[in-house]
């Protein structure tokens, strides 16, 4: 039987036995447990032995294709999956979601990415009780104070301090809160990604950049600092002010 980890417990189904050893490895040094299978009848029989919280499933296999085995997961279980493809084409990834798959990834892919959408995908598996409340979101008996704005968590409302409403869609909402945790401090793409829970996004997706312009425009026409939002090239985005919370 497979070891237990809070983190996850990842079966890795690829018929690329040294590909394999690699993601195993680091994923287990990373703190999560894996299992490996070689093509879907293995998968199956691990998953019968042992519920997986995330499947690593590659497309191109013997004995399978990892895209029927993906439909077929799909139409019994919830379990996440990530599909690996040599196929890095945009049709090749709207097939691997269309089936059912939560992320697609084309190799070759750094490991450090792997890992960014592996915690992604696994965080919004959660059910909401198992998900960690920002310091924004917990306070929800304050609001948060900041340039020339007053948010208050338990409405997600944001308002001038002179009174005048600011209307966020959810995920600016988010990335505003995301920001209001750690002022002063680098944001990464892959924090703003996992922030603001789209599941159709990635820290190289350029709709990162338009969600950070979006939120930028909208505190700008309402008085705020023009450098309150500002971009750390290769790095991120900084929320550079002072944040009060009041009672």
């Amino acid at each position: 039987m497979p070891g237990v980890s809070s983190l996850g417990n990842i079966l890795i189904v690829d018929d690329d036995v040294g590909l394999r050893e690699t993601l195993a490895d680091f994923l287990d040094a990373e703190g999560y447990v894996t299992r490996q299978a070689g093509n879907p009848a293995e998968a199956r029989a691990a998953m019968a032995a042992a519920a997986a919280d995330l499947l690593l499933l590659d497309i191109n296999m013997p004995g399978g294709d990892g895209l029927t085995f993906a439909a077929e997961i799909r139409s019994r279980l919830t379990t996440p999956i990530i599909m690996l493809s040599g196929k890095g084409s945009m049709v090749d990834r709207v097939v691997g979601l269309e089936v059912g798959a939560d992320d697609y990834l084309p190799k070759p892919f750094e490991l450090r990415e792997l890992l960014a959408r592996v915690r992604a995908v696994l965080r919004r598996a959660r059910p909401p009780a198992e998900v960690a409340v920002p310091l924004s979101a917990a306070t929800v008996e304050r609001q948060v104070r900041f340039d020339n704005f007053v948010l208050t968590p338990s409405r997600r409302d944001l308002s001038t301090t002179s009174g005048v409403s600011v209307d966020l869609t959810g995920a600016e909402y988010n990335l505003l809160a995301a920001l209001l945790d750690r002022p002063n401090r680098v944001m990464s793409r892959d924090a703003i990604a996992e922030a603001t829970k789209k599941d159709d996004w990635d820290a190289f997706d350029r709709s990162i950049d338009t969600l950070v312009s979006r939120l930028r425009r909208k505190l700008t026409q309402h008085g705020s600092n023009a450098n309150l939002i500002q971009t750390v090239r290769g790095e991120g985005y900084v929320l550079a002010c002072e944040v009060r919370l009041n009672s």
